[in-house]
């Protein structure tokens, strides 16, 4: 049938993922560092999308596609849902390190979990604390992150490649509302769609109305440090 669908020019496209929370269907993913429309039958053509995108890359056509697809939407809503409530979501707070006789690197981390979807916006050790959000592939790419990052802070991992990013600024603007944090330190990766864990802490800050002290570091594949700007 000829209607209206989104249509995604890639060469505009900056894999910012913006698009992607504010499509209620799911019609939308990121494929190799871009949006990408996939599958006719989800795209109910209204173009929530369109005023999400920075750059401009989206737009409405009118096209032989396939019908929208009401059903199917919920059926991948349904399948996208990943129920958790075991008891490794529990808040707790512990002291950091360990025996370190046999020349292991003890563990910085002094608080669980670290998951921002996880995490308790009202824990009691996010009163005070400088706090770290991290893109979690930077500590699997940074061979000293513990020493240099999780150390002293409360941590706060997320993916705004993959993530739910709307959630992630609901708990960040809560987590900085309700707290006095001394600072929040922001490490992201080098790929363009890792600039989305800035963009939503940027976010979360302003909807606060509070200016905190802000620092953001960018890491390369390579685990090298390539930025480091204080706000």
């Amino acid at each position: 049938m000829k209607r209206n669908i989104i249509e995604i020019n890639q060469d505009l496209c900056n894999g910012c993922g913006l698009c992607i929370n504010a499509c209620h269907e799911g019609a939308i993913e990121l494929v190799e560092g871009k949006a990408r429309l996939i599958g006719e039958e989800y795209c109910d053509g209204l173009g929530d999308c369109l005023p999400e995108c920075p750059t401009g890359a989206i737009s409405i056509v009118q096209r032989q596609v396939k019908a929208y697809d009401e059903a199917a939407v919920e059926r991948r809503k349904v399948q996208a849902k990943l129920p958790c409530g075991c008891p490794g979501t529990a808040a707790r707070k512990f002291t950091p390190g360990g025996n370190n006789e046999t020349g292991d690197v003890p563990s910085q981390l002094g608080q669980w979990p670290v998951q921002l979807h996880l995490l308790n916006p009202l824990a009691g050790y996010l009163e005070g604390a400088d706090l770290l959000v991290a893109a979690d592939c930077a500590a699997f790419a940074y061979g000293n992150f513990h020493r240099d990052f999780i150390r002293d802070r409360v941590v706060a991992i997320g993916c705004p490649k993959l993530d739910d990013i709307q959630a992630y600024l609901e708990k960040l603007t809560t987590i900085f509302t309700a707290n006095n944090l001394a600072s929040v330190t922001v490490v992201r990766m080098q790929v363009p769609c890792c600039g989305g864990i800035v963009r939503v802490v940027e976010a979360a800050m302003a909807n606060s109305g509070k200016e905190i002290p802000y620092r953001q570091v960018i890491i390369d594949t390579q685990g090298q440090i390539i930025e480091d700007i204080k706000h």
